[in-house]
């Protein structure tokens, strides 16, 4: 998914800080199109720039208009974010995964179209959508501060670009074995056991990585350190210790 092609749409934003905080929220995710339906000079360039700090580049490259129509003219489709279901507001909400999904394969501009700090879009805007997005949230506090909810967007949308970004991954039990293998061989190397004391040993490591749920890189340390601890033992003791 080419993130240049997503256009972050505010429309009718009132507070100067929530677009700086809304610039600062498309930048974490790689995403630099903003567009307002509002006036440039309806808002107070300072107290936005508090707020976007190292984003304010997003601000100074913003476009204007006069409708959601004309912000989103360009693109292939428009989705208007909303926490209300009913008539005039779509038979069916994406959830941000799905509607990222659904657009992945697009070629042209896709629109994300938020409203009012307020009051969100109205239905005459988001019926001027070509569908909707909504945002689930607890039942007792739906409402969404504004960057929050972009953020939230332009995440998915970053995620659906960067599929090969991992966040922890457990190992199996095959690669469990060889890291309790890996301790009992240097561990026999330091003559810590008897041959016939090698499998409670292997069993007793097993049982404890196990419940760990060790990473890949977690793995590959503890093996490090042992595997470095029988080396200096064997540099420190000489040719006497037994292999």
């Amino acid at each position: 998914m080419d993130l240049n092609k997503i256009c972050v749409v505010l429309c009718r934003p009132e507070e100067s800080r929530n677009i700086g905080a809304a610039c600062r929220a498309m930048a974490n995710s790689g995403i630099s199109r903003l567009r307002i339906v509002g006036k440039r000079e309806d808002f107070d360039e300072e107290r936005v720039r508090i707020l976007a700090i190292h984003a304010a580049d997003i601000w100074e490259n913003a476009e204007f208009f006069d409708s959601i129509q004309e912000a989103t003219a360009d693109c292939i489709i428009s989705a208007g974010t909303t926490r209300r279901r009913g008539k005039k507001r779509k038979g069916k909400l994406f959830l941000p995964e799905e509607f990222c999904s659904f657009v992945k394969e697009s070629d042209g501009k896709i629109a994300v179209v938020f409203g009012n700090e307020r009051t969100g879009l109205t239905d005459q805007e988001v019926e001027s959508c070509s569908v909707a997005v909504t945002i689930p949230s607890a039942e007792g506090f739906k409402s969404l501060n504004l960057s929050h909810a972009v953020q939230i967007i332009c995440y998915h949308f970053f995620r659906a670009q960067e599929p090969d970004l991992k966040g922890y991954t457990k190992i199996d039990l095959a690669r469990l074995n060889k890291t309790v293998e890996c301790i009992a061989d240097n561990l026999q190397k330091i003559g810590f056991f008897k041959i016939a004391g090698r499998p409670d040993m292997e069993n007793f490591w097993r049982g404890i990585l196990s419940r760990a749920s060790l990473s890949e890189s977690e793995a590959k340390y503890i093996e490090k350190i042992f595997s470095k601890t029988a080396g200096l033992a064997k540099r420190n003791l000489g040719p006497d210790l037994k292999s």
